[in-house]
């Protein structure tokens, strides 16, 4: 039997929490770029989604780019949320992103429980085909990061996981 222990260096302190937007303590940073500290919470990955769409929006992205790049965003701060810190209150994780090429590209740095066998997941799609009944509920963020992601890549340091990976726009996927 393993047991994990949680790192939870990204911690942070409950006052920051009280203070201003629980989502981020962003900062623009020059020539498009964004970094974003946001909450490993659902309400967290909400607002830290909110912000996104805002700044993407502001940079002239179009709509349907912004829908795919939220949707692999969201799938990704979910997976984090929900995996690599289960039951780790008040952590967080920086996202880092910023134009290229028309499209996103983003690195995210959480310190939360590394990946099985220290790899992304397959993400083999599901079968569709069958019955209502037999649909299964979840197991689609993987396929579905992989199929609308380009140069996506994972690595493990100093405690660290470090998911990079570009949104291209519209077209060139």
């Amino acid at each position: 039997m393993t047991i994990w222990t949680l790192p939870c260096s990204r911690k942070r302190r409950m006052d920051d929490l009280a203070v201003g937007s629980v989502a981020q303590k962003m900062t623009r940073l020059p020539e498009a770029r964004l970094q974003l500290d946001v909450v490993a919470t659902p309400l967290g990955v909400r607002r830290g989604l909110n912000e996104i769409r805002q700044t993407l929006h502001l940079w002239g992205m179009g709509h349907d780019d912004i829908g795919t790049a939220e949707m692999v965003l969201a799938e990704v701060m979910n997976n984090i949320v929900e995996h690599a810190y289960a039951d780790c209150a008040g952590a967080s994780m920086l996202l880092s992103a910023w134009q290229w090429h028309g499209g996103l590209a983003v690195h995210v740095v959480d310190s939360g429980l590394p990946m099985p066998d220290g790899k992304l997941p397959e993400g083999q799609a599901k079968p569709l085909n069958v019955d209502l009944t037999e649909l299964p509920e979840g197991g689609f963020g993987w396929s579905l990061i992989r199929e609308l992601t380009i140069d996506l890549n994972y690595c493990r340091s100093d405690g660290e996981n470090h998911l990079r990976f570009r949104v291209p726009p519209s077209g060139l996927n």
